[in-house]
């Protein structure tokens, strides 16, 4: 029985969500990204978007909450790839502050992500992930998600480049 209580994100939920998604982005890039464009990755950038797809369901984020705190987020929807099923669904973002790693907020966000996609009639649910983030590669995996290895892509984070590969797994 976990403790993180998992909720539709509110727009209340922007600012948290947005300091959420800057402290863990900037310690899961840690050693890929240099200093200078973890800096860059600060909640004032990503308040207004995280406000926005509250606001629109696009995508439909949740979040968990421990005491009245935010400490992960969800992000997830339709799939953004062209070409892909109706019933494909996508984890857009999942983040959750490092001092909550390794406790079962992932785990949380994503089984009510799974619910989610579920509900809006997908059957089958892919995330990107930077090839060299392991600990983001390792959590999906064990989840059951599998590389689709001729899906690899190049993405420009700041200045810098780097290689993400899809992974797939069913709803």
């Amino acid at each position: 029985m976990s403790d993180y209580e998992v909720r539709p994100a509110t727009l209340r939920d922007a600012k948290a969500i947005a300091e959420v998604h800057a402290a863990a982005a900037r310690a899961a890039y840690e050693g890929i990204l240099p200093e200078d464009e973890l800096r860059a990755l600060a909640p004032a950038t990503r308040e207004a978007k995280w406000r926005e797809a509250i606001e629109f369901s696009e995508p439909q984020v949740q979040v968990a909450v421990l005491d009245g705190e935010v400490v992960g987020f969800v992000g997830f929807d339709r799939s953004r790839d062209a070409k892909t099923p109706s019933t494909t669904g996508e984890i857009w973002a999942i983040y959750v502050l490092p001092e909550h790693w390794d406790k079962g907020v992932g785990v949380a966000l994503w089984d009510a992500a799974r619910d989610g996609l579920e509900e809006e009639g997908c059957t089958v649910v892919t995330v990107w992930v930077p090839l060299r983030n392991d600990r983001a590669m390792r959590f999906h995996e064990l989840a059951g998600f599998k590389r689709e290895m001729k899906t690899a892509k190049t993405t420009a984070i700041g200045s810098v480049k780097i290689e993400e590969i899809r992974l797939k797994r069913n709803v």
